[in-house]
């Protein structure tokens, strides 16, 4: 099933357009699982940034939202 997905984001909106195309999929249920998580610090090479959330929101709306087909 995940082989037949056409994705085209590279960066930070890879989850939730994935999230967003299986959530499609007939009978597919998506389960969420809690892990153990220590976050880096950015002294420490934390990478992610406002501009990153503010793609991970476009692309949940361009892929969930605004594409119901």
């Amino acid at each position: 099933m995940l082989k037949g997905l056409t994705l085209n984001e590279k960066r930070f909106g890879f989850e939730p357009e994935v999230t967003a195309k299986i959530a499609r999929v007939p009978n597919v249920r998506i389960y969420e699982v809690g892990i153990s998580f220590y976050g880096r610090t950015y002294e420490e090479g934390k990478k992610i940034g406002w501009k990153d959330g503010f793609r991970a929101i476009y692309c949940t709306l361009k892929y969930g939202l605004l594409r119901m087909k």
